[in-house]
């Protein structure tokens, strides 16, 4: 790769800034992902504590089960690249308000748990930040069947979906399909981010 070409992903990515809601298995796989690739900014939003029964596809490590997600992604995200701006907001997203910490974003990524949530979170924002891109997934239960993963595009919504898979309660989660789909979101934000960098 020419270095000039690199320089200019760098300095792209290194001004933009991502929203995440939720720092589950896709939130805190994603947000690790993008402070790996040089996001200048995150804005991390979730209210719960890690617990043992996470730890087989979720960001995070044994001693740090009881403490909030939010520090403990802090403290792995300064581990891997410190020079990320991270802003934290330990709270639950409240309906009729879910917007507010993204306001500002380049590009929010939906990491939601429970179906209902997820699809309240996707039509607030997409009503609320009908300009702001928004990357979201669904289906990330189960293991293998990766030729079924799909992104479908609508308007400013990309949703990455296993059509076929069963639900989260009634089937497993594992790290290797929910870390296909962070890794996949985190993706398709970059190629939100970088569009126009080679000319097209």
């Amino acid at each position: 790769m020419k270095a000039d070409r690199k320089d200019r992903i760098a300095e792209r990515l290194g001004r933009s800034s991502v929203g995440i809601a939720g720092l589950g298995g896709l939130g805190s796989n994603a947000a690790v992902a993008l402070a790996r690739a040089g996001i200048g900014k995150l804005v991390l939003v979730d209210f719960d504590s890690v617990e043992k029964g996470n730890l087989n596809r979720q960001a995070y490590t044994l001693a740090q089960v009881g403490r909030l997600k939010t520090d403990s992604i802090r403290e792995n995200i300064m581990a891997i690249n410190p020079s990320v701006s991270l802003e934290l907001h330990c709270k639950k997203l409240e309906v009729g308000n879910l917007e507010e910490p993204f306001k500002d974003v380049d590009v929010i990524v939906e990491a939601l748990d429970e179906a209902s949530v997820k699809a309240g979170f996707i039509e607030e924002i997409l009503l609320k930040l009908p300009d702001k891109p928004l990357v979201a997934a669904s289906g990330v239960a189960g293991y293998g069947g990766s030729e079924r993963l799909q992104v479908r595009k609508t308007g400013k919504l990309y949703f990455i979906e296993d059509p076929d898979a069963m639900s989260s309660e009634e089937d497993v989660l594992l790290a290797p399909k929910v870390g296909l789909f962070a890794h996949w979101q985190a993706n398709t934000v970059l190629e939100i981010l970088l569009e126009g960098l080679d000319g097209h």
